[in-house]
């Protein structure tokens, strides 16, 4: 269904902002099978020191506000990212203003996105476990 919509499967770079510690451990199995298949991780400060804690190499993006280099916004308006996977952590005003300006960016650019980390994991199982042409869309009269 998502193919269908214009999302691509991701070749190279993908980039974690994976929310609070619940979503953080339920893509935690997708975030291996994605450095076995040969990925890039690129992570947001929190997201990439729990999976460096958890033996997954990522680079370390940091946030929109921060005046740091690496930068996520960087990153995603030279497209080096081919996915981004965005879970909301809290409301504060903070992470409100971070959350919008990746998603935004990745909408501006064209980059397929992600919001949910139960619809990323089942995407990247998909990815990881069928070739792109073991993958067919076909109209529902098809079935």
């Amino acid at each position: 269904a998502m193919l269908s919509v214009g999302y691509r499967i991701p070749e190279q770079n993908i980039l974690f902002s994976s929310g609070d510690a619940r979503s953080k451990i339920e893509l935690l199995q997708s975030a291996k099978m994605l450095v076995e298949r040969g990925y890039n991780l690129f992570a947001t400060p929190g997201s990439a020191k729990f999976l460096i804690d958890n033996d997954v190499p990522v680079t370390i993006l940091y946030w929109p506000d921060e005046e740091k280099t690496p930068n996520t916004l960087e990153y995603l308006k030279s497209r080096k990212i081919e996915l981004v996977i965005n879970i909301p952590k809290n409301l504060s005003k903070t992470e409100l203003y971070n959350d919008y300006e990746i998603r935004r960016a990745a909408v501006d650019f064209n980059i397929p996105l992600i919001t949910n980390a139960r619809l990323a994991s089942a995407f990247i199982y998909a990815i990881c476990k069928l070739q792109p042409e073991d993958i067919a869309i076909n109209s529902w009269d098809e079935y």
